[in-house]
């Protein structure tokens, strides 16, 4: 008998102790917090408990927090999130866990937060990603139009759509935060990255900003829903109009110079910005790799993004009003002159709040600590950048809840997804000539495809799929334009010809 009740008992401590845990883990009731962490009182505004964390905080916790690294700076070590108090971590075009499926990513973003979690304040990570048209990096994942194909749609409300899809998608795999929608005004059609942009005309742009509510929902508390990230304007400002001849070694127009007065940079250029901040209260922006150089006091002094406090400062933050944080494009720090000191010193006054480092983010820490020290940088601006950054912290819900919601998993790649995806597909089409009433087809014409892409889905789904300028051949799942012209039309005889 006693062999038998042992167990038993056994059992019910083990039961006692499960329930003991499981409570523990819960944490307080809603609106309660532990009286040595105030800020966890969920029934204060996101900026009072930022506020309250803010006080808590040592300056190495701040900066910290300013810190973005690539993952895989920190893959083979993920201790170091906490070792370095990193605020953010990023996958870059092409940097997946193995194997690249939905659920690898939740387990890769949930380890490196578990890491996070473990210091002294446990301050959650915010985890960033390129899903620029749909949550590209992940195979398998719903890939839509990029932002040239969506401005021809002419349709804000599909935009939305398209946008909501593509944030279901990266949250429920993890990343809470997306690099996108791009709002530059493409003024030159030999710039590399038209495709990113909605269109030439500023107020299309303007028209197709509906995407910033479909990552982060229309209204502000949406942000916290499992299905919504936050969004990010870029590049601020002017990356879509610089000057061809204006760039660098292999980049004759990218990353160049925009040449402009302030009058027609604000009417072009910042136009976009304006409705993304005090409309649709976009939570980040990205500055551009690119420079200005104002026509009004005589061309010949550009400055770089990085470093315009004109800009960030002046014109971003104050003016147009924005109270979101703004985050360094890949190393943007790095094309300021001088050294290091100075690049870090620079960027930080001029208004940049984190910083994308990816692989030098432990220089990047003691650098700017050492800048604090030194005068160079001051308390009160480390704070505006710490505070701006907790804020949307807490408006996502990271302190409350911060693993993956994988409730949402299996939608990820979805027949109603790619049915959406078929619909933006239709509607980007543009036909531009139609004489002698060709079209529409009956589907048993004789049809000749030619093209080196028409039947290469890798090619046609371009830039920021798997990798960040894409990969050729069938590196995703998808119809090319040759296999869906024989789904529609299997009467038809087509003939393809890859060089025509």
């Amino acid at each position: 008998m006693r062999r038998v009740l042992r167990p038993i008992r056994l059992g019910a401590v083990g039961t006692c102790l499960l329930i003991t845990m499981a409570l523990a883990a819960a944490g307080p009731a809603a609106g309660a917090s532990p009286p040595q962490r105030p800020w966890l009182d969920r029934s204060l505004k996101p900026a009072t408990r930022a506020e309250l964390l803010l006080a808590r905080m040592t300056l190495e916790e701040k900066v910290g927090q300013m810190t973005q690294a690539e993952r895989g700076a920190v893959t083979g070590d993920p201790s170091l999130v906490a070792t370095w108090r990193l605020g953010s971590l990023l996958s870059g075009g092409g940097s997946v866990p193995t194997p690249n499926t939905p659920e690898a990513w939740a387990d890769m973003v949930d380890a490196f937060q578990a890491q996070a979690l473990r210091t002294r304040l446990g301050i959650p990570l915010i985890y960033g990603v390129d899903s620029v048209h749909g949550h590209g990096n992940l195979v398998g994942a719903t890939v839509f139009p990029h932002n040239i194909g969506l401005g021809a749609t002419r349709d804000p409300r599909l935009v939305e759509q398209v946008e909501h899809v593509t944030a279901a998608e990266t949250r429920a795999t993890g990343p809470q935060w997306v690099f996108a929608p791009c709002v530059c005004v493409a003024r030159d059609l030999r710039w590399g990255r038209t495709y990113e942009s909605f269109s030439e005309n500023p107020a299309l742009v303007v028209k197709m900003e509906t995407a910033i509510d479909g990552f982060q929902g229309p209204r502000a508390r949406d942000l916290s829903d499992p299905d919504r990230v936050l969004a990010t304007a870029k590049h601020y400002a002017g990356d879509g109009d610089t000057e061809y001849g204006t760039g660098s070694g292999d980049y004759p127009i990218d990353q160049g110079i925009t040449v402009s007065s302030r009058r027609d940079f604000a009417r072009i250029d910042l136009a976009p910005y304006v409705p993304a901040v005090r409309e649709h209260r976009v939570g980040s922006v990205m500055p551009s790799f690119s420079s200005v150089d104002w026509t009004d006091d005589g061309v010949g002094d550009p400055l770089k993004m990085h470093a315009h406090r004109e800009l960030i400062t002046g014109v971003l933050k104050h003016k147009i009003g924005f109270d979101g944080f703004v985050i360094s494009d890949w190393e943007g720090i790095h094309q300021i002159p001088g050294d290091y000191a100075t690049q870090v010193r620079t960027g930080v006054n001029a208004g940049i709040d984190m910083f994308m480092e990816p692989f030098s983010y432990q220089d990047f820490e003691t650098t700017l600590l050492a800048e604090v020290a030194a005068g160079a940088v001051s308390q009160a601006r480390i704070d505006d950048a710490v505070r701006r950054i907790l804020v949307k912290k807490f408006e996502l819900g990271l302190f409350e809840h911060p693993f993956t919601d994988r409730g949402n998993l299996d939608e990820v790649g979805s027949a109603a997804h790619r049915a959406l995806a078929r619909k933006a597909v239709a509607q980007s089409q543009v036909l531009l000539k139609n004489r002698g009433k060709v079209l529409p087809l009956s589907g048993h014409e004789r049809i000749y495809v030619a093209g080196s892409n028409a039947d290469d889905i890798g090619n046609q789904a371009g830039g920021w799929t798997v990798a960040w300028q894409g990969l050729s051949g069938d590196t995703i799942p998808g119809n090319t334009i040759l296999e869906g012209i024989r789904q529609v039309a299997p009467g038809a005889q087509v003939t393809f010809s890859q060089d025509a």
